[in-house]
């Protein structure tokens, strides 16, 4: 079963986060509740998160400090970050957003089909770099347990590279089509850094296990997934 991607929407207006839930509850990923950027912040000690959508204008800390906070944590500066405003005090205004580290910057009333869209695309960037993650995680497995010479020998070893080759290749193919929609779409280009960034991991990745194929020797080291 595939692991659904968390999604953090951040408002202090919980009419808002209720047309937000009905707007992206058709990606069929988990939707999480922040009322505060205190709230939001603490959500992101412990969870995983593949966009926020977070709030420009809420009381107490508003979405300009919220998001400064979630950037200057290891942990969390890379998570997409769209700001979603009532207002729009023009090219300034907007400038800021974009200073603080949003990706987007959407004032409403938005169009719901345009920030599904926009959503959906971090979604499938977050769920392919879990997968990579996921391929990198049993190749280390099986250099560690065995090294070159168990690499190369038996049935079982054999099938472990075929199955990691096969599962690679799904993932290779599934990025390949998403860099493909974002190039025909124009996208931001923060999802087009982002997935050019997979792709090139995903190359490192495909070098290594090929390296591990009988007569080819074992890499010494295997791609960083920063």
């Amino acid at each position: 079963m595939v692991q659904k991607a968390k999604i953090l929407l951040v408002d202090d207006r919980p009419e808002n986060l209720l047309a937000l839930e009905a707007i992206l509850s058709a990606l069929d990923q988990t939707l999480v509740r922040a009322s505060s950027g205190e709230e939001a912040l603490k959500a992101l000690l412990t969870d995983d998160f593949a966009v926020i959508l977070l709030d420009v204008q809420m009381p107490g800390m508003d979405g300009f400090e919220t998001a400064a906070h979630i950037k200057r944590r290891e942990r969390t500066r890379d998570i997409p970050i769209i700001f979603l405003t009532a207002i729009n005090h023009g090219p300034h205004h907007t400038f800021r957003g974009y200073a603080a580290g949003a990706v987007d910057y959407i004032s409403k009333p938005f169009d719901p089909w345009v920030l599904r869209a926009k959503v959906s695309v971090f979604v499938d960037l977050y769920m392919k770099n879990c997968q990579l993650k996921e391929q990198a995680a049993l190749l280390r497995l099986q250099l560690e347990g065995g090294g070159q010479g168990a690499v190369g020998d038996g049935k079982e070893s054999a099938g472990l590279l075929a199955e990691l080759s096969a599962r690679l290749a799904a993932v290779e193919e599934q990025a390949e089509a998403l860099s493909k929609q974002l190039d025909d779409e124009s996208a931001d280009a923060a999802a087009v850094a982002t997935a050019a960034h997979l792709e090139r991991k995903l190359t490192g990745l495909r070098r290594a296990l090929d390296a591990l194929e009988p007569g080819t020797g074992s890499p010494s080291s295997l791609p960083t997934q920063g």
